[in-house]
């Protein structure tokens, strides 16, 4: 499924250059504080995994998914609208209908970006107008094998609860100098990489998708990427790096 940031294209090789750098065998678990679009996550097939995002609609939508649910094939523009009101309210609790504003927020999206515009124009290439509904609701069913036993849920990354034997912590943070995340207000960079370092010094082994890291963290992975942002400022190009201690 869309989603900003989405590691999907790069998760196969992500996960190739962090077995290079540690035994995959001697860790139990598999930990995910921004799991995002879990595109990282479906490819760890060797662990318990564990996945958190501070988005609980997104959390909603996965969780649903391992249940039975699934989204509807065309969402209006007015429904997309209806969605992202809906999230300036008090969180609604109940399990579907918080999982289809998720689907919504992303999946109906452009680029993938929370509420960040409806996507609309483009055509197959029988000639008929894109259905971005229901190419994410596809994309989300044949995703929906891969995390099935993911342990989903919801909070800061500060909060998640990490299993206290040695794990892998795999985190695709927002990146500094980009654009803003909707949850959680401003994300304190400095803050995160001395939690980075915290865990790293409490025996688990972490890793960090970023453009750049702090004096001390090896770069151990890179790649020329092509981001889209919104439908206003369009795209650019970045150098997406794997960095680790």
């Amino acid at each position: 499924m869309r989603y900003m940031g989405s590691k999907a294209r790069y998760a196969k090789a992500i996960l190739a250059a962090i077995s290079k750098n540690c035994n995959l065998a001697d860790y139990e678990n598999w930990v995910e504080p921004f799991v995002g679009g879990a595109h990282m996550i479906a490819v760890v097939t060797s662990m318990v995994r564990w996945g958190s995002d501070i988005n609980p609609y997104l959390i909603c939508m996965f969780k649903a998914t391992q249940n039975g649910w699934e989204p509807s094939d065309h969402y209006s523009e007015e429904a997309y609208q209806l969605a992202k009101g809906a999230t300036k309210l008090a969180f609604n609790s109940s399990l579907n209908t918080a999982a289809e504003i998720g689907f919504i927020g992303i999946g109906c999206s452009y680029a993938g970006k929370w509420f960040g515009g409806y996507a609309r124009g483009g055509n197959t290439s029988d000639g008929r107008p894109v259905n971005y509904a229901k190419q994410s609701k596809n994309s989300l069913l044949r995703q929906k094998p891969l995390i099935q036993d993911v342990v989903f849920s919801e909070g800061h990354y500060e909060n998640m609860c990490i299993p206290k034997n040695q794990s892998i912590i795999y985190c695709d943070p927002p990146y500094a100098c980009t654009t803003k995340y909707s949850f959680g207000g401003r994300f304190e960079n400095d803050k995160f990489w001395d939690w980075c370092n915290e865990m790293s010094q409490s025996g688990h082994k972490i890793f960090i998708s970023e453009y750049q890291a702090p004096k001390g963290w090896q770069c151990i992975w890179e790649n020329p990427v092509t981001s889209s942002l919104t439908k206003d400022t369009g795209s650019k190009t970045a150098t997406e790096r794997l960095f680790t201690k």
